[in-house]
Parts: C-alpha cells; sequence; structure tokens
C-alpha cells in the first residue's frame, strides 16, 4: 500500500509539473532583452497604450529583465519623452500547442514588492523563441475587427 501511495505521488507530481517545452521556454527567456521594434499587420496611425502603460513610441528600446526561477521581472522604459523607469511584472508562460511549440505568455504588472494593484493581467501569444530573439503578438479588436501588435525582442 505505501508503495502503491508513492508512486501515485511521483506521478501526479510528474503530471502537475512545467512541460519539457516549458521550461525550456523558460531557461531560454532568461536574462536581459531589448524590445526593439513594434509592428502593426495593418498599416496606419493608431494610437495604443501598450500592457495600460504607454505608447508604441515609448516601448521600443525599453529593456526588459527576466527572471524565471520566481516568474519575476523588470521593463526599463527610458525614452526621455515618456514616463521613464522601471515596471515590475510577473509572468508564466503556458504551453498551447505541443505540437506546433506555440505558448501563450500571461504577463501581469505589479509594484516593485510584487503586488497587483489591479489583478489585472495580459494574455500575449509568445509567438517565436530563440537564444537570441523572441516575438509576443496580441490581438485586440479595432473598429470590430482583429488587430495584431508584435512586439519583436533581441536578446542582449
Amino acid at each position: 500500500m505505501k508503495k502503491l501511495m508513492m508512486i501515485l505521488l511521483t506521478l501526479s507530481l510528474v503530471a502537475c509539473g512545467a512541460s519539457k517545452t516549458v521550461r525550456t521556454a523558460k531557461k531560454t527567456i532568461k536574462g536581459t532583452w531589448n524590445l526593439s521594434n513594434i509592428t502593426y499587420d495593418r498599416a496606419g496611425t493608431y494610437n495604443i497604450k501598450l500592457l495600460d502603460d504607454a505608447s508604441k513610441t515609448c516601448f521600443e528600446g525599453s529593456d526588459w529583465q527576466f527572471i524565471p526561477n520566481n516568474n519575476t521581472g523588470i521593463y526599463t522604459i527610458s525614452d526621455s519623452s515618456c514616463t521613464s523607469g522601471e515596471r515590475y511584472f510577473i509572468f508564466t508562460i503556458d504551453e498551447v500547442d505541443a505540437q506546433t511549440g506555440l505558448y501563450d505568455f500571461l504577463l501581469k504588472p505589479t509594484n516593485a514588492k510584487g503586488r497587483s494593484e489591479t489583478n489585472e493581467g495580459f494574455r500575449i501569444k509568445l509567438s517565436s523563441l530563440t537564444e537570441t530573439s523572441m516575438q509576443w503578438q496580441q490581438t485586440v479588436m479595432v473598429d470590430g475587427s482583429p488587430f495584431t501588435i508584435s512586439m519583436n525582442f533581441i536578446k542582449s
């Protein structure tokens, strides 16, 4: 009976743990990244506030640090025409489809102590991740139709 309980406990721990794909993604994302540019899936000028924080112009060139062992991070906006400074967040990477390797990236802004003032977060598609580059895609509705924002990062 003791052996059976140990086997069941071991199986439940293995089943509940992050998949190998997610563990690999967390290892790859660890470190400092620069948000090099932001693009839209259609032409035009749009006044979009990303992550309920700042404009595209403010985010381009921002530096991001990911600390996967406690799922926290900091991004720093340094554009002098914007409200500059450090912003804190917590994140998780959820595997969406093991066959395609696509992920959902969940990001929740917090204060320096890791507490969220609004308890709201953002679901972003982690559409590409390599050792040197990463792309996030977020789809929002604009005038009743889907509009995709792509955020392109380069590892520092």
